[in-house]
């Protein structure tokens, strides 16, 4: 039936009393595919779970917009000897073409707006204090806030806390977080794979992190039974 006759034929059914023929919907487009993670790296310890993340990410050109706090810069020079943007860029492989940084201090950039559209947000590694702003809404800097509107607006939020042991506050914090929406992911793997190198470990909470995104990103073997 041509668009004339589709559109005679409705007219003729509204003529009746009978329902309008509604146009049927084009199918959506990946827009989801297109959509930016913000990824924050704050100064918990665990810099390799961080720098291993991005590589995947910038690997697989997942378009993601990069925040790390002071602190987080303190945790990825003392662990990997990462001092700056560059030598973090050479050791997640040199290609930050889909990689956009921020400065934690603006909390005016992009990522603090609930208008502008996200995939969601994952901080790892999250400390203890930046757990505890993000579950009380703080928002003092662009990391916080980027955080609080990654839950108001009901999109995916991912922590990666690597802390030990852990107090009733930090225990009360991830509750609030969870409460809110938040995933806490604690960098806590496991040893099911038999794993002979520290990579391996590292691979093992970077999978599961990405799978909560749907990335398509497969680095470790999936548990058979």
């Amino acid at each position: 039936m041509t668009g004339a006759q589709l559109t005679a034929y409705g007219a003729r059914l509204r003529r009746r009393g009978r329902p309008r023929i509604r146009r049927v919907p084009q199918p959506r487009t990946a827009v989801a595919d297109r959509l930016p993670l913000v990824f924050a790296i704050t100064g918990a310890s665990g810099a390799p779970y961080a720098v291993r993340l991005l590589e995947m990410l910038a690997n697989h050109h997942v378009p993601t917009w990069l925040l790390v706090s002071a602190h987080g810069w303190r945790l990825l020079s003392e662990e990997c000897g990462i001092k700056e943007e560059a030598a973090l860029k050479k050791a997640t492989g040199g290609d930050w073409s889909c990689v956009r940084s921020f400065n934690d201090g603006d909390r005016g950039a992009e990522p603090a707006s609930g208008s502008v559209q996200t995939l969601g947000m994952v901080v790892c590694p999250c400390s203890m204090g930046t757990l505890a702003a993000i579950a009380h809404g703080t928002s003092r800097s662009l990391i916080e806030r980027a955080a609080d509107v990654t839950l108001k607006e009901r999109r995916k939020l991912v922590l990666v806390p690597r802390e030990t042991p852990l107090s009733l506050v930090h225990l009360r914090n991830m509750t609030a977080a969870a409460e809110a929406g938040a995933v806490i992911l604690p960098a806590a793997p496991g040893f099911y794979q038999k794993p002979q190198k520290v990579g391996e470990l590292v691979d093992f909470i970077v999978q599961r992190i990405v799978d909560h995104y749907g990335l398509g990103i497969s680095l470790t073997k999936r548990w058979e039974g």
